[in-house]
Order: structure tokens, then C-alpha cells, then sequence
């Protein structure tokens, strides 16, 4: 017996849902925006492309309005974030206007934010942009970065997640 055909609602839900049973680290993108307020968004589509040069790749939906920032902005921040900053992850993936009041951060090259405890910090000059369906993707070169050695925060299938211990 043939199935029903799929709306497109449902098959981009499943689609999603398949996407989300790839385990993957969080991160928080920030820049400053022209005025000099810091902007971030909870970014989980983060990945290394190459050693040499040092490149990274992320992307953002479209529809955000932070969108045309990052877009124009010459360097960004890449926060790695550890296992007890849940938090963090929420607040950056909120619609708050001022993801930044009361949090303290560093300050990177061009004075991007930096945020503190993180599993890894990236400065970035923003280098390569490309169309990719309803996201933009940023390709760039890592031109400073930091390490501590924390466990990650991973979201796997809509949840947050810890690694196990060996």
C-alpha cells in the first residue's frame, strides 16, 4: 500500500529531527555591532575546514535581524562554551535586546567579546560569505585563539548533553 505524500511542514520537521541526532558542540558567535554594543547568538553549526590556513565555518539563519552585523562586521568571536554554561547558550539563543547586561567577558582583537570560562575561545577576521538556502555561511580565518581544558556543553536531539566519563 503507497503512503501519503509528506507536506513540506512535516518533511522539514523531520528533517530537522534527523539533523539533530548529530552530537555537536555550542558555541556563541559575538562581534560588536557599528555603534559598539556586543551582539552573540548560540551558534551550534560550528565546524574546523583547515589547518593551514587556520579557516572555520559556521552559519546563520537568514531571517535573524543580527544577520546583516555579522555580515559586515571585520572580526568575531567564536566561544566554545563548557558544560556548566548551559545558561549562557540559553540567554545568547534568546530574543533579548541586551544579551550582554551584567555579564562580564574579555575583549578580543577590534574589541570583540570574549566571553570567560569557556572551553575555547576564536578570534576570527571574517573573510567568506556564501548563500546556503535560508542560512548564510561564514568562512574565516582564526587569527588568535585560547584553550582551557573544560568539558564541553554538547546538544544532541533538541536536549543538552554531557560527555561521559572514561
Amino acid at each position: 500500500m503507497a503512503q501519503a505524500p509528506i507536506t513540506h511542514q512535516e518533511f522539514t520537521r523531520a528533517f530537522r529531527d534527523t539533523l539533530g541526532m548529530f552530537a555537536t558542540g555550542v558555541t556563541v558567535v559575538a562581534t560588536r555591532a557599528p555603534n559598539g554594543d556586543p551582539i552573540g547568538l548560540t551558534v551550534n553549526s560550528f565546524n574546523s575546514v583547515s589547518l593551514d590556513p587556520p579557516l572555520i565555518v559556521w552559519s546563520m539563519a537568514r531571517h535573524l535581524p543580527g544577520l546583516p552585523v555579522f555580515a559586515a562586521c571585520e572580526y568575531y568571536s567564536v566561544n566554545v562554551l563548557a558544560a556548566d554554561q548551559q545558561h549562557l547558550s540559553q540567554l545568547f539563543a534568546s530574543r533579548s535586546d541586551d544579551k550582554f547586561r551584567d555579564l562580564a567577558f574579555d575583549e578580543g582583537l577590534y574589541g570583540v567579546p570574549l566571553l570567560r570560562g569557556c572551553c575555547a575561545r576564536l578570534e576570527c577576521r571574517n573573510t567568506t560569505r556564501h548563500p546556503g538556502g535560508d542560512h548564510l555561511v561564514f568562512i574565516s580565518e582564526v587569527v588568535r585563539f585560547d584553550r582551557e581544558d573544560r568539558p564541553p556543553l554538547v546538544f544532541q536531539a533538541g536536549a543538552y548533553r554531557r560527555l561521559a566519563e572514561d
